[in-house]
């Protein structure tokens, strides 16, 4: 008698005499070594130039008002192209796309080193935002084909999570490193070979297969959904600049809202959907996404929330600050290590709620910090916790959301998961700066940016809490139906 199939993104773990955990092979190894090098170079790309933006806007001629396009061009593309990409790596093979938008990565790369002007600078960083769009998803999508549910792809999902989230830290180190020893265009450079090496490797190192028969990509969806989140990070990086009640803000965000809903209604009639409907229904996609989406928003934001207390109270340089944020990459790490072991002995669901605890408790004891330099231990402390109760989060996240799904439909899983990290990346600065604005009004000085930080903080960890406490909920509430039934 067949065993009945339990969903991975909501069972709750077996008792019984431990089993002998599978090990990976030595071609799974490279495997992995290969596509978690190059997610850790995606990550790094984030956050590399953030520090050194004022130095890039000095040597390229800049205005202080255009600077943030260097970082918001990369999201723009990164955000509103992945699900697009992460159908198009089903139908053309992972692979290709993978090696492809590597290729355009260490190309566009070397363009922005070389650039002389902010037009240059600017097209490069939409090319590295496209190449992260296409490897991204890829890369997830090889990552979850090659390991099976279980074990093996718990712990690659959580090795891959860890690098992730100290890619976003690293590039902050190297971002302050590179440009006081050396050029901010080693921040391009840096990610040359790395790339090369990816390209020369990767053809002889991946396995990949191709759809018997390739449908036709859904033009009409990919259209609406492209649009829809480029007009969505765009309202939200003007509602972060100017505010929430500016006609041009809210006529982007109503523009991005229409073609969202219209995309849901395409997939309802389209013959090969971009991402069809009984995907979108499952409650493991829908609040696995909405865990990751708030993991995501809230853990980038602090780093954005604390560089303001770091450099406007305390007065700390940007590299030091950068290193301050070492401790943060260090919790990551753990947190990714921890994670795969916790979704395999308490279940995802448990996961997510326990991790989404920890950081919620974390982040609300930030909002104690002062004026004075001694409080930054208080700040090491609680990024690290933070850090790991992050990484639990995000590796149940990204376990419940490719979860349950047949191999030929981990790119759209995948690409969706995906979708969600950089939307949740590009959300969260603009909500928790409208915060600080807010409540800092015209005031100026360490105390009114402090009142600032320390409210967004409070909501931040409210935004935590919450999302967590209701992925729990409702992924609870799918593992009863499934047991009743």
């Amino acid at each position: 008698m067949p065993t009945p199939r339990t969903d991975a993104s909501t069972a709750e773990p077996t008792t019984g005499p431990p089993l002998t955990a599978p090990r990976m092979s030595g071609h799974q190894k490279l495997v992995l070594a290969l596509l978690l090098g190059s997610q850790f170079m995606i990550a790094v790309d984030f956050s590399i130039l953030n520090v050194a933006l004022p130095v890039v806007g000095e040597g390229l001629g800049f205005s202080l008002a255009g600077l943030q396009w260097i970082a918001t061009s990369f999201a723009l593309a990164a955000a509103g192209f992945t699900l697009l990409f992460g159908r198009v790596a089903d139908l053309i093979g992972r692979k290709n796309l993978f090696v492809g938008g590597m290729a355009v990565l260490g190309l566009s790369s070397v363009l922005g080193g070389l650039a002389t002007s902010p037009e240059v600078l600017l097209t490069a960083r939409v090319l590295q935002g496209l190449a992260t769009a296409a490897v991204t998803p890829a890369g997830l999508a090889l990552l979850t084909t090659a390991f099976k549910e279980g074990p093996l792809r718990e712990r690659a999902l959580g090795l891959n999570g860890a690098l992730m989230s100290a890619g976003f830290t690293a590039g902050a180190i190297l971002g302050g490193l590179l440009t006081d020893l050396l050029s901010w265009r080693w921040a391009f450079f840096i990610n040359v070979p790395v790339a090369a090496l990816v390209v020369i490797l990767a053809p002889s190192v991946i396995t990949d297969s191709r759809p018997e028969k390739r449908p036709k990509l859904d033009v009409p969806g990919a259209v609406a959904v492209t649009g829809g989140l480029l007009l969505l990070v765009l309202g939200l990086t003007r509602a972060g600049e100017a505010g929430w009640t500016r006609p041009a803000t809210l006529a982007t965000l109503a523009a991005g809202a229409v073609l969202l809903v219209a995309f849901v209604r395409i997939e309802q009639r389209a013959a090969a959907p971009l991402v069809p409907i009984r995907v979108l229904k499952r409650r493991s996609v829908v609040w696995g996404n909405t865990a990751g989406l708030i993991a995501f928003a809230t853990e980038t934001s602090l780093v954005f929330l604390l560089t303001l207390y770091l450099q406007e109270v305390l007065g700390r340089s940007a590299l030091a600050t950068g290193l301050a944020f070492g401790v943060l990459g260090a919790g990551t790490v753990v947190g990714g290590v921890l994670g795969g072991r916790a979704v395999g002995r308490f279940g995802s669901r448990r996961a997510i709620v326990l991790g989404g605890t920890v950081q919620a408790a974390a982040t609300l004891s930030l909002v104690a910090l002062g004026t004075s330099g001694a409080w930054i231990w208080l700040l090491l402390a609680a990024t690290f916790v933070g850090g790991v109760g992050n990484m639990l989060m995000i590796v149940g996240f990204m376990v419940t959301a490719t979860s349950g799904l047949p191999d030929e439909e981990q790119g759209r899983a995948t690409g969706l998961a995906t979708m969600t990290q950089q939307v949740g990346i590009a959300l969260g600065i603009p909500v928790m700066s409208a915060v600080v604005t807010a409540r800092t009004g015209a005031a100026h000085g360490p105390e009114a940016v402090l009142s600032g930080v320390s409210t967004a903080i409070l909501v931040n960890s409210a935004l935590v809490l919450a999302g967590a406490a209701l992925a729990g909920y409702f992924l609870a509430g799918g593992a009863r139906r499934r047991k009743n039934g």
